[in-house]
């Protein structure tokens, strides 16, 4: 029996393939990185043909670096970044536009419009969303609007539009499939979380023609096959998730009350919160979760737009650093971040604030403010953004009757970082939990795609295979704490546009 599984993780700055063994250990990665397009201050794309370029390769290069051919793959597993938009033509396969990213601003005009029409506690009963430029729905209807031709066409039904999930089944089959899963379904505005549809309203309120939507499926299920020329041979590909989502499920958290943050370019907090929807009187998200068969499940979520991220801002933009991993030593060189304390709202703030006008800023500098400082307070910036994020969960689920989160399963690239983790946890009291393999955006798609092909059995047999790699341990005193974030509190103030 096959046993080996490719997940296809295309993420904000780069594309990754990984070679999972049934164990879910690595047995191969390969990533490249790709072009970041800022046409004006506010605006954020992607080549989607650059997208599937690199995808592609990388795919080929893990197959090869793991010795194995596409004959001794058993399903193919894809997580991707969500919300960023492609809209591509259904003959010759072409993207009409850039892929409009997530952390994309353009169409906040749109989102304001509708909210001076009343509708934003329609949006929010129906998606569990915001009506934020965050999300594919109003980025959809940009590229209509402003590509020749581009809204005929799609009431014509000759365009297809996904989130970047569609888009690389539809290149892997070949055009044959245009399908999405759940989890990214419910990132677009315009897919109703109680029904598991597309919600007519909604799409006449973006106006998003229906003839443009994917199918929407559960995570794990029959997403067609790739095609041989791609890889050397038909790969079924048997689970999708959006990267969020696909963490969750890598993490184990199955069952109502766990949660997980993943530190990538942005930061991600999901709650399990099982079969029921719950609704945030805190500025958090009610989102669907991965599930494998008709019954769905439910997560609440926290978005902050810029963490990792903030480091590559060190590095590209202020020039302080050379490479991402010099960050926690130039930290770590003093003793902490000396009052400075720095807000990245380079494009807005995500939950629980919600403000898109907000721009970042650096705030209490001194003649004694030295670069280091300026590094440390960028790294906090990353676990003073998630413990707000954890505080309005708790305050959510609290309300409801439920128990605060008890531990914190962490993940995505920054949370190897020591420093940043002690300082998580020291901030939020309760322990910090990372994991042997903190791939778990990947992995949650190699199971996805596992149990839909018969490698796994049931999600129990996912969880044996979670083990713990370091916990740490809260060093802080609550009221020690509860300065540093009413510090932070004080500065997001500054920031925040009325």
């Amino acid at each position: 029996m096959k046993t080996h599984l490719l997940a296809l993780d295309q993420g904000t700055s780069s594309s990754r393939s990984i070679v999972f063994d049934r164990q879910g250990r690595i047995v191969s990665m390969a990533q490249r990185e790709f072009r970041q397009i800022y046409p004006q201050p506010g605006w954020v794309e992607h080549d989607a043909s650059e997208i599937w370029q690199t995808q592609l390769a990388t795919a080929r290069q893990a197959l090869k670096d793991a010795g194995l051919k596409a004959c001794d793959i058993a399903s193919i597993g894809i997580t991707n970044q969500r919300e960023t938009t492609v809209v591509w033509n259904r003959r010759t396969g072409q993207p009409l536009h850039h892929a409009i990213v997530w952390q994309d601003r353009r169409t906040e005009p749109t989102c304001a419009a509708l909210r001076a029409q009343g509708l934003e506690a329609l949006f929010k009963q129906r998606t569990g969303l915001v009506l934020d430029p965050y999300f594919s729905g109003t980025k959809v209807s940009w590229i209509l609007d402003h590509v020749p031709g581009a809204r005929a066409a799609a009431e014509a039904g000759e365009l297809a539009f996904g989130t970047v999930d569609s888009w690389l089944i539809w290149k892997l089959t070949g055009g044959a499939v245009h399908a999405t899963d759940v989890s990214n379904a419910s990132r677009t505005l315009l897919f109703n979380i109680q029904t598991g549809q597309w919600d007519e309203t909604l799409l006449q309120a973006l106006k998003v023609p229906s003839q443009v939507l994917p199918q929407v499926l559960p995570s794990s299920a029959d997403y067609g096959r790739a095609q041989a020329e791609w890889l050397g041979d038909e790969i079924p590909i048997g689970g999708v998730a959006g990267d969020q989502q696909s963490a969750l499920f890598g993490q184990a958290c199955f069952k109502s009350g766990l949660a997980k943050n993943t530190y990538g370019t942005g930061c991600f907090m999901l709650m399990h919160t099982g079969a029921q929807a719950q609704a945030s009187a805190n500025g958090l998200l009610t989102t669907r979760a991965a599930q494998r068969g008709l019954e769905a499940q439910y997560a609440l979520e926290g978005s902050v737009f810029i963490g990792g991220a903030v480091v590559q801002w060190l590095r590209d933009g202020l020039h302080a650093i050379q490479s991402s991993s010099e960050v926690q030593g130039l930290a770590q060189s003093v003793p902490d971040a000396g009052g400075v304390v720095f807000v990245p709202a380079f494009t807005g703030l995500g939950a629980p604030y919600w403000n898109a006008n907000a721009r970042g800023a650096i705030v209490g500098l001194t003649r004694g403010t030295s670069i280091a400082h300026i590094a440390r307070a960028a790294l906090e910036s990353i676990a003073f953004q998630s413990t707000a994020l954890l505080q309005a969960m708790n305050r959510d689920v609290q309300a409801a009757g439920g128990q605060p989160v008890s531990e914190l399963r962490v993940d995505g690239g920054a949370c190897v970082n020591d420093l940043l983790m002690q300082f998580q946890a020291d901030l939020l009291g309760i322990p910090v939990v990372r994991p042997q393999v903190v791939e778990t955006t990947a992995l949650g798609a190699a199971y996805l795609a596992g149990l839909s092909c018969g490698v796994y059995s049931n999600p129990e047999e996912l969880a044996s295979h979670w083990a713990v790699e370091r916990t740490f341990v809260p060093t802080l005193s609550r009221d020690r704490a509860g300065e540093l974030m009413a510090q932070w509190d004080h500065a997001v103030r500054q920031v925040v546009a009325p």
